[in-house]
């Protein structure tokens, strides 16, 4: 993110009318040295750049270096818990850990918090519709959840206007709605967020981010992320065996990434098996002598054998001038880049009578119903904790989020300015490079840049006024 553009955001959290009164059921203390956990006390932050650098920026202009709340229990809280009604919806795609979520929201908010009135909404912000009841919630019945992928209480994507939600907030006297989502989700719970406070009324939104692209701004990791990569990994093992197996045999994988390429990125760092990785931050040509295609077919007349991954957004502009097709929640539906690079490969070497052997692999579907591996379930569980601390004592239009080893809350307004993306300079892309063995770039001047620092237009999701959810 440009450093103008980061300056200008405002990473304040929004709190709810009146005061926190009622002490927190938690009984922490507030003392250091006595081996006891303490609340969070207001004014406690984490910086953006936890660099001297920023130190030495401080000490030269006098200027705050930016900085994020710290997430943990207050010690006086907002909503009283033995009448608190809190409501949870998942929206969007599915990702590993929406089950773990669902089950530390209600297991903590019953256990810790002695909240038991909580509910769930059935298929997204789709249930709020009339004909849709809400499933009572308690931590016997999400008991057993997080074994499974998926999401116990449903998804949907697509339009569902912020009154109608809101109405139904008001009508089941909801205090307390949390959404767990991607970036349109987010979009969604601002817009819900603004319509409570046109009508003045007490009720919290706090999000628990959900993105198994992990391209949320200032959120280092987000849930699900690990697993994907995880799972993506068994596959490009066996695939790497497939390609193996064949004389000049190329097995190519592609992996999600609409935007942004963290799976595809992580999943070769894991495996260490790929030679080429295609992602949506950069670009490539297909022909010429530093194009992709080349460069695989000198890799074939080496090795006689290749393992490609591609994210799903990658070479998208190689598609400029086709029609633009968009999904229910407004998202452009990417083409295919990886059949359609399987059939260029193969058209090409045909031509050239070069002999190969090629396999494609999607395996999407499959990692983003898995469940959560320990470490995810363990991070959905902590992230789940202090997004109740957080709406507990009165904060609204909220994100939980990970940042410089601690939890964070951030205003949904900062997590959406933009996606979260690769930078080809960074150290992350650089350990790409080295593992793999791919040329830095794969352009006709080797002189340009090869950074797609902008996300199309087209693949932005539209927008009619702010009664849409989009994930």
């Amino acid at each position: 993110m440009a450093h103008k553009t980061l300056n200008a955001l405002d990473f304040t959290v929004k709190m709810l009318d009146g005061k926190c009164t009622i002490p927190s059921p938690l009984n922490l203390k507030n003392a250091d040295g006595d081996d006891e956990y303490d609340y969070v006390k207001d004014g406690e932050r984490i910086l953006y750049d936890a660099s001297t650098k920023s130190l030495e920026d401080y000490k030269k202009t006098g200027k705050m270096p930016i900085s994020f709340e710290k997430a943990g229990p207050k010690e006086k809280i907002y909503f009283q818990p033995d009448k608190t009604k809190v409501a949870i919806v998942t929206a969007g795609g599915l990702c590993p850990g929406l089950n773990n979520v669902i089950k530390g929201l209600v297991t903590q908010l019953n256990q810790r918090y002695k909240v038991h009135n909580v509910v769930g909404i059935r298929y997204g912000f789709r249930g709020f519709k009339p004909g849709f009841d809400l499933v009572p919630l308690t931590s016997e019945i999400v008991d057993r959840i997080h074994l499974q992928g998926g999401s116990f209480l449903g998804s949907s994507r697509g339009e569902q206007p912020s009154e109608m939600i809101v109405d139904v907030l008001q009508r089941q006297n909801i205090n307390i709605l949390f959404c767990i989502g991607g970036d349109g989700t987010l979009r969604a719970a601002k817009s819900i967020a603004e319509e409570i406070k046109r009508r003045n009324l007490n009720i919290a939104v706090g999000c628990v981010p959900k993105t198994i692209d992990n391209d949320i701004c200032f959120i280092d990791k987000s849930f699900g992320f690990e697993t994907a990569f995880s799972v993506a990994s068994e596959i490009v093992i066996n695939a790497h065996n497939e390609a193996k197996g064949a004389y000049n045999g190329i097995a190519m994988i592609k992996l999600m990434g609409r935007d942004s390429g963290y799976i595809a990125a992580n999943t070769a760092l894991a495996t260490g098996e790929a030679n080429f990785v295609l992602i949506p931050e950069m670009k490539f040509d297909l022909y010429g002598p530093n194009g992709f295609i080349t460069k695989l077919r000198e890799r074939l007349e080496k090795r006689h054998h290749a393992l490609i991954i591609v994210a799903e957004g990658a070479g998208q502009f190689l598609f400029e001038g086709d029609n633009v097709e968009r999904d229910e929640s407004g998202n452009v539906k990417y083409q295919d880049i990886g059949v359609f690079l399987k059939d260029k490969i193969t058209e090409e070497f045909k031509k050239d009578g070069f002999h190969h052997s090629i396999k494609y692999i999607d395996p999407s579907y499959i990692i983003r119903s898995s469940p959560a591996n320990s470490n995810d379930s363990k991070f959905c569980n902590l992230l789940s904790l202090n997004a109740i601390h957080a709406a507990m004592a009165g904060k609204t239009e909220f994100v939980v989020g990970h940042w410089n080893g601690n939890f964070t809350i951030l205003p949904i307004s900062a997590t959406v300015v933009e996606r979260k993306r690769i930078n080809l300079e960074s150290e992350l892309w650089g350990n790409v490079l080295e593992i793999t063995g791919q040329p830095i770039k794969m352009i006709a001047n080797p002189d340009e840049s090869a950074q797609l620092d902008y996300i199309p237009p087209q693949s932005q999701p539209t927008m009619k006024g702010k009664k849409k959810e989009i994930d």
